[in-house]
Formats: structure tokens, C-alpha cells, sequence
């Protein structure tokens, strides 16, 4: 179906128009309920309850400023949204369907830690620890499927990491009373 320069980028040169189709819809899709999770969560002028729920939490002084956030997502999910595309476009195997399930509990893991919102700071570090357990069997799954499929993610598992020290550093922060450990 896709030749040239196409069809090397998202792995499909030998893949009929509809298997492509399918996996531009299923890809672009998950990633697009994905970030619509995010943004209806997110603490912006936007959602003036969210924000005002965040700006009452005691900040890490690791916080990026908001317009870093911006900038840094949206390439993020354009290299996650090519690299399930590569493994949705590999020939079938038991390692495309780990990786491709994986894939898709990356992006439910992504919606669910914007969900619980800041109330539930517990819970959203617990969602990043599993998102970034899930980034890094992916990144390793697609490794054995796609070898730049896994390269595409790698930019996301080094930014999930991040998320993960700043989550743990806003739940720690923010606890209102003091753990046992």
C-alpha cells in the first residue's frame, strides 16, 4: 500500500490500505481519547476548578512551568502514536500482540492518572509507577517486533520518568498526615 519515504515511516510498505487505515484509526484514536482525558483534567483557565484545586497544592520545585507541559506533550504522543502504528503495521506475532497490548494500557494508564485529578495524589502516583512499568515492557516488546518503533518511545519513557519524580515529590508534599515508613 504506503510506498516510499511513507511507508518506511510507519512501517507498512507491504500492508494493505485497509490494515493501515484500521491502525491510523485505532493508533490516532486511543491517543486522541487519550489527550482529550488530559485536557479536560488539566489545570488550565479552562477547567478554573482543577486549577484552583492544583494551585492549592504545596508545588515541587522540579515543576516545570506550564508552557513547558505544552510544548512537551503533544510530540510525545505524535511518537507514541507512530510507534504503536509501526507494530500495528508488523507482521502478527506473539510479541506484536504484547507489545500492541501494552501499547494500549500505556494510553488508558495516560487518561486514568489525569482522571483522579489532584485530590487523589495517591492514586496518580501509583497510575505513573504502572505507566512507566508499562513504557518501559513496551519500549522492550517493541524492541523484538520494531526496532524504531521502540526508539520512538524511548523520548516518552525518559519524560514518564520525570512525571513520576514530580508526581512523588506533589504526593509527598501534600500528604496531610504522616506514613509509617
Amino acid at each position: 500500500m504506503a510506498r516510499g519515504w511513507v511507508g518506511r515511516a510507519i512501517n507498512a510498505r507491504d500492508e494493505a490500505a485497509s490494515h493501515v487505515m484500521v491502525g491510523i484509526g485505532l493508533t490516532v484514536g486511543a491517543v486522541l481519547v487519550s489527550a482529550l482525558v488530559a485536557r479536560q483534567n488539566a489545570p488550565t483557565v479552562d477547567n478554573p476548578r482543577i486549577k484552583a484545586q492544583y494551585d492549592r497544592l504545596k508545588p515541587t520545585p522540579l515543576q516545570p512551568p506550564p508552557a513547558v507541559f505544552a510544548a512537551v506533550w503533544p510530540p510525545l504522543f505524535m511518537a507514541l502514536t507512530l510507534s504503536g502504528l509501526r507494530i500495528w503495521n508488523a507482521p502478527a506475532s506473539a510479541a506484536r500482540t504484547r507489545a500492541l497490548t501494552l501499547w494500549g494500557l500505556i494510553q488508558g494508564f495516560n487518561a486514568l492518572w489525569m482522571a483522579l485529578g489532584p485530590r487523589r495524589l495517591g492514586g496518580q502516583l501509583t497510575t505513573a509507577v504502572a505507566t512507566l512499568g508499562a513504557a518501559g515492557a513496551y519500549a522492550l516488546q517493541a524492541r523484538k517486533v520494531d526496532a524504531p518503533a521502540s526508539a520512538l518511545v524511548s523520548p516518552y519513557l525518559g519524560w514518564i520518568g520525570f512525571a513520576n519524580v514530580l508526581t512523588e515529590e506533589l504526593w509527598r508534599s501534600n500528604q496531610a498526615g504522616h506514613t509509617v515508613h
